[in-house]
């Protein structure tokens, strides 16, 4: 059997899992919840949850790949023989995400190319987004540029690949987010009204708690909608960290790891609040900000770029480009957890494995795109969604699958193999865990009842 390849140093494997969680749930997911539920009440939810449920499954999956060095896959079976079909979900969620998100990828750099090349402002235009995606040509052809991509990463493999990359383009797209949140911090807008805004009130209304109305009903949503972000800033129940944990080295200090992952992608998320809804409150006010995922991205925003004028090519250019770099550092992410879960249970070479799964999720791409136009249908998800056949992927695997491999995985360490398994692991090297206690009582206790209310939520059922 091959050496399995490690990442060269903690820089590298942080870069890596900190790339994974910048993506597009955090950019058009985030903002939209905290400005949803309170705005810093969400924050203030969200923050007391990342340190405690998020931290026990993000220690717990990072622990298990460098326990087992295996891939999602074969991880959970290493771990204890009855928990077989877990990895096999824990696979197939990737899986399901990888087609989807290079569709939407490819829309991202769709958006990008039109605004490099000046063409940006076209894209205000009513009726654009919808004419693009229910194209049949556009469409599949950026998809197929977006998986390239990404394949390409990963065929390279863990340090050329992975972290060569994670390095580059991790620099580039922090400095980027942190331009965009200065700019929208300083911008000011005039309206019809003559009402002017600046982006400091929307910072307000995004970081200040608003306990107007508040009830325990609605306190129990941001509750839930706080934990089902989790999953998207940290990449958990996905098989993505236990792919990342198995290529840490076994010397490295896995608490200082798991504790700068934790910081990184939380001051992300927060960030991505800071970009975009100061901005959208500027240029629509309050009414403007309850616009998620691709209307806020591709309908919203580019009509706040179209009323800067020349400004806006450039101002449009950096955003897009800092969401494509986004979306790639997640896809990489995605595509890995697949391919090291073939090489690992198959024994297949990383660049057939890779091979492989490009011609899979290309497959699968496709039909998502041509779910716009030749295949397009719609019903009503148990959320109340009317959904396409990549609302029904996206509902399908975030809604429904996580939560189950979640509380899979707290039931396998918690009850079945023991949280001591875990904690040797991630202290073999003599760290101090000093959140040991609480990471019991989470993993046993807490966080698979509050994971059962998320999935009975998720489902419709509550």
């Amino acid at each position: 059997m091959a050496r399995r390849s490690s990442f060269s140093g903690s820089i590298g494997f942080i870069l890596a899992a900190a790339g994974s969680a910048v993506g597009l749930g955090n950019i058009w997911r985030f903002p939209y919840l905290a400005a949803k539920d309170g705005g810093g009440l969400f924050l203030a939810v969200y923050l007391v949850l990342a340190v405690t449920f998020g931290f026990a499954l993000l220690t717990t999956e990072v622990a298990i790949g460098r326990r087992t060095r295996q891939s999602p896959l074969t991880a959970y079976k290493r771990m204890h023989p009855r928990f077989k079909k877990l990895g096999i979900i824990a696979c197939i969620i990737p899986m399901m995400i990888m087609p989807y998100y290079c569709v939407i990828g490819g829309w991202v750099l769709k958006y990008a190319v039109a605004f490099l090349t000046g063409h940006g402002l076209e894209t205000a235009e009513d009726g654009y987004f919808g004419n693009f995606i229910s194209g049949t040509y556009e469409p599949v052809v950026y998809t197929l540029v977006f998986l390239s991509v990404t394949s390409y990463i990963i065929y390279r493999g863990v340090n050329k690949g992975i972290e060569t990359f994670s390095k580059i383009l991790m620099p580039i797209l922090l400095v980027l987010i942190l331009g965009i949140s200065v700019f929208a911090l300083t911008i000011q807008y005039t309206d019809n009204q003559n009402v002017t805004r600046i982006g400091l009130d929307g910072l307000k209304v995004f970081v200040i708690p608003d306990f107007n109305g508040l009830t325990f009903d609605k306190f129990s949503i941001t509750l839930m909608d706080a934990m089902g972000q989790l999953f998207y800033s940290l990449s958990i129940a996905m098989g993505i960290m236990i792919s990342y944990g198995s290529y840490v080295n076994p010397k490295d200090n896995l608490v200082k790891c798991i504790n700068r992952i934790e910081i990184f992608d939380t001051a992300v998320a927060f960030l991505a609040g800071v970009m975009v809804i100061p901005v959208v409150y500027v240029f629509m006010g309050k009414e403007g900000m309850g616009a998620s995922g691709p209307g806020l991205m591709f309908v919203s925003i580019p009509k706040i770029f179209a009323t800067l004028g020349t400004a806006g090519h450039v101002l449009g250019a950096v955003f897009f480009l800092m969401v494509l770099f986004a979306a790639l550092t997640s896809a990489m992410s995605i595509l890995e957890a697949i391919v090291s879960s073939f090489i690992d249970k198959f024994g297949y070479l990383r660049q057939k494995s890779t091979i492989i799964e490009f011609f899979i999720a290309l497959f699968f791409g496709l039909l998502v795109c041509l779910g716009y136009n030749l295949l397009y249908f719609e019903f009503k998800l148990p959320n109340g969604v009317n959904a396409q056949i990549l609302d029904l992927m996206d509902y399908t695997s975030n809604n429904i699958l996580m939560p189950i491999i979640a509380i899979g995985t707290c039931i396998l360490v918690g009850w079945i193999s023991t949280p001591k398994k875990i904690i040797d692991e991630i202290t073999q090297n003599g760290e101090h865990f000093g959140r040991e206690k609480l990471y019991i009582v989470m993993i046993k206790y807490i966080a698979p009842i509050m994971l059962l209310l998320l999935l009975v939520k998720s489902a419709g059922l509550l």
